[in-house]
C-alpha cells in the first residue's frame, strides 16, 4: 500500500494503519531529529520529539493535502518545526549536525597517524557545522544524511529551490574556509572539493 491509501485509509476511519505509516518513517524522522539536537547535547530527548512529532502528524492528517506535498515532506516539516519549538523552550543557543560525509584519501590501510589526523579533521567539521545559521545546517541534515532532492529541501524549510542551493553552497563555503587552516597539504583538499561538488 503506497502512503496515499494507506492515509486515505486513515482518513476513512482505519486508524491502526496509521502504526505502518509510523513504521516507514520513524527510523529516517529519529535520525534527522538526533542530528538536529547534537550540539545542544539534548540527543537524549530525540526518541520524545520523534513521538511528538508522529502525535502531531496524526492530530493534523486530516489537514494534509498532497497536492501540497509529499507526506515525507510534510512530516520533516512537522520535525523541525518540533525541534525548534523546543530548543526555543530550553533556550539552547544552537542547532547541529554529527558531521558531513568526508571521508578520506588515503590509499591503503591508514597508519595510527593518518587515523588521528582524520578524527582531528572530523571534530573540526562537527565544530564548523555547529557554527552555521540554523537553516544552513538543516538544509546540510537533508541533503548529505536524508539524501533528499533540492525541492524536498525546499519544501521542508519554506524556501525555493535557488535558495535551498543558495543555503547549501554557503553552508559548504563557510565550513571550506573554517577548515582550511587544517587541512593537510597531502590530501589535496580532495574532501573539501567532494562536498563542493554535491
Amino acid at each position: 500500500m503506497t502512503d496515499s491509501q494507506l492515509i486515505r485509509e486513515i482518513k476513512d476511519g482505519n486508524v491502526e494503519l496509521y502504526s505502518e505509516l509510523m513504521n516507514r518513517y520513524q527510523r529516517r524522522i529519529l535520525s534527522f531529529i538526533y542530528h538536529m539536537l547534537k550540539s545542544a547535547k539534548l540527543e537524549a530527548i530525540a526518541e520524545d520529539l520523534t513521538s511528538e512529532t508522529f502525535y502531531k502528524a496524526y492530530k493534523s492528517l486530516h489537514t494534509f493535502r498532497e497536492i501540497d506535498a509529499t507526506f515525507s515532506t510534510w512530516l520533516y516539516t512537522i520535525a523541525r518545526n518540533t525541534v525548534l519549538s523546543e530548543l526555543r523552550k530550553r533556550k539552547a543557543a544552537t542547532v547541529s549536525i554529527e558531521e558531513v560525509n568526508i571521508e578520506p584519501m588515503v590509499s591503503g590501510e591508514a597508519t595510527p597517524e593518518q587515523q588521528l589526523l582524520l578524527n582531528e579533521r572530523m571534530h573540526l567539521v562537527r565544530r564548523a557545522i555547529d557554527q552555521l545559521p540554523e537553516k544552513q545546517r538543516a538544509a546540510i541534515i537533508l541533503r548529505e544524511y536524508e539524501q533528499l532532492d533540492y525541492q524536498e529541501i525546499a519544501n521542508i524549510l519554506g524556501q525555493s529551490v535557488s535558495s535551498v542551493k543558495s543555503l547549501l553552497f554557503r553552508a559548504r563555503a563557510s565550513i571550506k574556509v573554517q577548515l582550511e587552516p587544517y587541512i593537510v597539504q597531502d590530501t589535496g583538499g580532495h574532501d573539501l572539493e567532494r562536498m563542493n561538488r554535491k
